[in-house]
């Protein structure tokens, strides 16, 4: 018996397995074709760089097949009881302190937050990390309660971004890109399934219509407690800029050589994201001790889960930070080097393009967004839908490394259109666009995209601080115009199927059952 059982999970597991393979595979290879085809036509990089990004790919595959199928064994199910469990006891009392400090450690778990603290130096690394995540806890009690009191996310968010822009005025212009990166930066794979399981878990007890439109916008509230926090600081500490560190491109002459490249970069993910994932076992165990959230079955298949995203944060973390980062970086030295720099506009945008479903969390958000939606929103109008955004924002981003245009001239109408087109769609378009601005700027922006814009900085002589940061921040907004259409197309459409039903159900029933050939008889 015990056998069959180990047979039907065996194949079970091969299944899921294959499947995640696919989905990766599929979303990573069109970044790898891309990056080939200008290493062997206009971008020539060294053997050295080439096989690091290579084994870079592959230990990116086999991380994202992995935290994948951590997600839906831990990360979801942990998220979701823990939402069920605070909106039942219903006192606000256990519900707002124990919501901050969520937000709080889940923040500090982020790896990306450590990358964006290393770029400031004009601000302590404890006092930013910790004013980032004080921002994220405060704003997820916003959201929470937001969600438990049905308040509608469009005002809220025109209040807060209206409060961001009037803070632009008095924040240094060289530190306005990096505050406003600080906001894609710490909704990353980390924070995106524990939170939006949350919403999903809290949405579930109630009982109104608009439950599952209100199960997003978690996110969304959560990425604009740190553009107001960095924002803060740089008033308090008026940084004139960041001192620009160059990305290391390494000097590989063999085969042994690559190996010990790699084998460096493994301790440190390795004890990076034991780090990162430790407050947030701690926490679930704590709840699961007083609260008993789950049966023994079911904890040890999150624990299963929880080894599952270790090992595939750290194989993912491994292959970018190791492998992407210096072949970004020096395939945007080389192409913005080139005669006709700007053609790195197009190559940019279609980088974008594809790089985005490559996002961990990209997976987590579409797969959850088609489930609650029942299928009404597939998972394939959503990754269309970002693609194009983010393709555009990577568009926007080499314009302005090439001019040196303030963020502001984009950041601004962008915003403006994204809020005054929340009035308009959806309730549910809103709330999943803003989630997925945040969700869009993960790892793979950090370590590929924004390493492209610091080369092409480089090359053509700009400012690093002020021109090439302020990718993540171009990426987290753009898909929230690009969602919102797509809400626009969807409620059109509806509105159209509604039309020709009343137009069908005012024919009489007799006229109706006659066929082409019988009207024409008559």
């Amino acid at each position: 018996m015990a056998k069959q059982k180990g047979r039907v999970y065996l194949k079970f597991f091969r299944k899921i397995l294959h499947e995640k393979l696919k989905e990766t595979v599929k979303a990573v290879l069109p970044v790898i074709v891309i990056v080939l085809l200008l290493c062997f036509t206009i971008a020539p990089v060294s053997p050295g760089i080439l096989m690091a990004f290579l084994v870079g790919a592959v230990l990116l595959i086999a991380g994202m097949v992995f935290f994948t199928m951590g997600v839906d064994m831990a990360m979801t199910p942990m998220g979701e009881r823990v939402g069920t469990c605070m909106t039942q006891s219903k006192k606000l009392w256990v519900i707002v302190p124990m919501s901050f400090i969520l937000g709080f450690i889940i923040t500090i778990s982020e790896p990306d937050l450590q990358v964006l603290a290393e770029q400031v130096p004009s601000i302590p690394n404890a006092i930013l990390i910790l004013s980032v995540a004080c921002g994220v806890g405060v704003f997820l009690i916003v959201a929470l309660l937001r969600m438990l009191f049905s308040i509608a996310l469009p005002p809220l968010l025109v209040f807060f971004y209206g409060l961001i822009f009037i803070l632009t005025f008095f924040v240094p212009r060289d530190f306005l890109a990096v505050a406003f990166d600080s906001g894609g930066v710490t909704t990353g794979p980390m924070t995106v399934p524990f939170i939006m399981a949350m919403g999903i878990g809290i949405s579930s007890i109630r009982s109104d219509r608009h439950a599952s439109d209100d199960s997003f916008g978690l996110v969304a509230l959560c990425s604009i407690g740190p553009i107001l926090a960095v924002m803060l600081l740089g008033m308090i500490y008026r940084p004139s800029g960041g001192d620009y560190v160059p990305v290391e491109i390494p000097e590989i002459a063999d085969s042994v050589e690559l190996w010990k490249y790699f084998l460096g970069g493994f301790p440190d993910y390795l004890k990076e994201m034991a780090i990162s994932l430790l407050p947030i076992v701690l926490f679930f165990f704590l709840f699961q001790i007083i609260f008993k959230l789950v049966p023994g079955k079911s904890l040890i298949k999150i624990g299963v889960g929880l080894v599952y995203t270790y090992v595939g944060l750290v194989l993912f973390l491994t292959g970018v930070n190791v492998g992407f980062m210096p072949a970004g970086n020096y395939l945007g030295q080389v192409i913005a080097g080139l005669p006709y720099r700007w053609i790195i506009v197009p190559i940019g945008m279609l980088i974008g393009y594809f790089v985005v479903r490559a996002e961990p969390a990209v997976f987590v958000l579409t797969k959850q967004v088609e489930e609650i939606t029942d299928g009404a929103i597939s998972s394939g109008a959503m990754g269309l839908s970002l693609s194009v955004g983010v393709s555009i924002s990577l568009g926007l981003a080499m314009i302005r490394v090439l001019t040196g245009i303030s963020i502001l001239w984009f950041i601004v109408p962008g915003y403006f259109i994204a809020l005054g087109l929340s009035f308009f769609v959806p309730k549910i378009f809103t709330a999943i666009a803003f989630d997925s601005g945040g969700v869009a700027s993960g790892p793979m922006t950090a370590t590929f995209l924004l390493p492209f814009a610091m080369g092409a900085c480089l090359a053509v002589g700009g400012d690093i601080i002020a021109d090439a940061f302020g990718v993540v921040a171009m990426v987290a907004m753009t898909p929230l115009i690009t969602i919102q259409i797509l809400g626009l197309v969807f409620q059109l459409r509806a509105r159209k199927a509604e039309s020709e039903e009343a137009q069908l159900a005012s024919i009489p029933a007799e006229e109706a059952a006659w066929g082409d050939y019988d009207i024409i008889d008559l």
